[in-house]
C-alpha cells in the first residue's frame, strides 16, 4: 500500500498507478515562512487587523477566510498613478532564530507520508485588488495598463525574493500558492489580458521554485479558470486546486491530464452549509468520484485548505473518500490512516 505521498505523486504522474483515491489534502502538509508570522492576519471573529502592507483584513463568521475591507478611508492605493506613494512593501529580512523556527515544523514532518508545502498567500492578482480594491484594481487594467504592469513587476520581485528565503532556509519539497484568478462562472480577466499581465511573472516565480528544489507547484483559485489551464501548464503548476464543478472537469482531465493535475470540485455550497449532513457529504463524494475518476484527480473540499466553515464537514467527506476506497480498493479507514499524517484542520 502507498503512502498518502506516494499515491498523490502517482495519481499526478501521466501514466501513474495510484492505488486508491487521493483523500483531499492527506498528502499536504501545509506549513508556515516567517513572513507568515510577522504580518498580523486576523483570526476567525477578529475585524479591522492591518498587514504589513497596510491592508485592512477582517474574518466574519461563516466564511472560510479573512477579506479585505475597502471603505474608501482603508483602501490602500489612493492614486494608482500614484502606486508608488501608497505600496511599501514589507522587509523579509528575518533573524536566524525565526528560520530556524521555521524550520523545525518542516524537519517534524515525516516526509514519506506528505509533502513540506510552503503556503504563500495572497498571489500578484489578489495583491493587486486588496491594495486597490476589486473594481478599482479591474478598471486600472483596463486604463492604466503600464501602472499596473509596473506595480505586479514590484509584487513580482517581492515574491522572487521571498522564495530565495524559502527554498534557502526551508526547502520545501511542494509550495501551495493562493491567488483567485475567477468567480464561480468566468474568469476576472480574459485569457488574453491575464497573460499579458501574469504569464510572464507566475512563469519566473514558479520557474524559480522548480529550480531551487520544489518538486511540486499546486496552485489554489477557488474558482472558474478552465480557460487559463494552457497559462497554468506553461507556468509550471503542477495541481490546480479549488476548481469548481463549472470548470467540467472531466473534460479538462481529458485534454490536459498528462500535464496537469485537478484537485476539488465538491464545492462549498454543496455540503459546507447550516444542516449539513454525513449522507449529503457521501453523496457528493461519490458523484465527483464517478464523475472525475482517480487519475489526475484529487477529490477535495474546494477551499484553498484543509477544513470547512461549518465544523465537521472535513472530516465528514475524508470519511466518505475512506469509505469508497475500501469498497472498491480493499484498504480500510485504518490501513488508510496509517499510511498518512492525521487529517490537519487549518481552516
Amino acid at each position: 500500500m502507498l503512502t498518502a505521498k506516494q499515491n498523490m505523486i502517482e495519481c499526478m504522474k501521466a501514466g501513474g498507478h495510484p492505488d486508491r483515491y487521493v483523500n483531499q489534502y492527506e498528502a499536504i502538509k501545509l506549513l508556515f515562512h516567517p513572513f507568515m508570522f510577522t504580518s498580523p492576519s486576523p483570526q476567525k471573529g477578529q475585524t479591522n487587523i492591518v498587514n504589513a502592507w497596510g491592508v485592512t483584513n477582517s474574518f466574519p463568521d461563516n466564511v472560510p477566510g479573512a477579506f479585505p475591507v475597502h471603505t474608501p478611508d482603508k483602501i490602500v492605493v489612493k492614486d494608482i498613478e500614484n502606486w508608488k506613494d501608497y505600496v511599501k512593501a514589507p522587509s523579509l529580512n528575518f533573524p536566524q532564530e525565526l528560520w530556524d523556527q521555521c524550520k523545525a515544523m518542516y524537519d517534524a514532518v515525516d516526509g514519506e507520508k506528505a509533502f513540506k508545502a510552503s503556503f504563500v498567500a495572497p498571489g500578484l492578482f489578489e495583491q493587486t485588488h486588496h491594495l486597490c480594491e476589486m473594481v478599482n484594481a479591474l478598471y486600472y487594467y483596463v486604463d492604466y495598463e503600464d501602472e499596473m504592469h509596473d506595480l505586479i513587476k514590484y509584487l513580482t520581485e517581492w515574491e522572487l525574493k521571498l522564495a530565495e528565503g524559502i527554498c534557502d532556509h526551508l526547502h520545501p519539497d511542494m509550495i501551495f500558492h493562493h491567488d483567485d484568478w475567477g468567480s464561480h462562472d468566468s474568469t476576472f480577466l480574459s485569457p488574453a489580458m491575464f497573460e499579458d499581465f501574469f504569464l510572464d511573472s507566475y512563469k519566473e516565480i514558479y520557474g524559480y521554485y522548480k529550480s531551487h528544489g520544489v518538486d511540486y507547484i499546486v496552485h489554489h483559485s477557488d474558482s472558474y479558470a478552465a480557460t487559463l489551464v494552457p497559462d497554468m501548464i506553461e507556468m509550471g503548476i503542477d495541481v490546480f486546486q479549488g476548481c469548481m464543478k463549472t470548470n467540467n472537469v472531466p473534460e479538462l482531465i481529458k485534454k490536459y491530464g498528462d500535464k496537469i493535475s485537478f484537485m476539488g470540485v465538491i464545492e462549498n455550497a454543496f455540503v459546507d452549509h447550516e444542516g449539513w449532513s454525513d449522507e449529503e457529504c457521501e453523496k457528493v463524494v461519490r458523484e465527483t468520484i464517478a464523475d472525475c475518476g482517480m487519475h489526475s484527480f484529487i477529490p477535495c473540499i474546494a477551499q484553498g485548505g484543509p477544513g470547512s466553515v461549518y465544523p465537521g464537514v472535513y472530516l465528514s467527506l475524508a470519511k466518505a473518500i475512506d469509505k469508497v476506497n475500501q469498497e472498491q480498493f480493499g484498504f480500510t479507514p485504518e490501513e488508510q490512516a496509517a499510511m498518512r499524517l492525521p487529517h490537519d484542520i487549518m481552516f
